[in-house]
């Protein structure tokens, strides 16, 4: 995985096809737990950035604690497309982010810009 895009809203990682990342061997396809956990990190990801963007000014050590104290609460992945192709994308952004939970919606696309999944990630840290 290689982030290529990063700010406060929003983020972009990419996955190179991994013949050990084959779910359906029949198919080829991309194993449904990458494609969760690919979503999970990337949603993970935009809300440690956007949290880390309103709390400007704080402690390097008070940032470090709050971070290390941030977990996925509530993870939901619709599978749209079987997971073919050599090179995925996915993005997130953030819905809505409160004192201590942030929604983010991820999506997943292949190489030919069909969308193979989508998902809500629910992300909570504790001061």
């Amino acid at each position: 995985m290689k982030v290529s895009k990063f700010d406060f809203e929003s983020a972009e990682m990419t996955l190179s096809w991994d013949e050990k990342l084959v779910g359906n061997i029949i198919q080829g396809s991309l194993h449904g737990g990458v494609t969760a956990t690919v979503l999970d990190s990337i949603g993970g990801l935009v809300a440690v950035g956007n949290f880390l963007g309103r709390e400007k000014g704080q402690s390097p050590d008070y940032l470090k604690k709050c971070i290390s104290r941030m977990g996925t609460i509530d993870l939901r992945i619709d599978y749209l497309l079987p997971g073919k192709g050599e090179m995925f994308t996915a993005t997130a952004r953030v819905i809505r982010a409160g004192k201590r939970v942030t929604v983010c919606r991820m999506e997943m696309h292949n190489d030919q810009n069909k969308c193979i999944a989508l998902g809500t990630g629910t992300y909570l840290w504790s001061k």
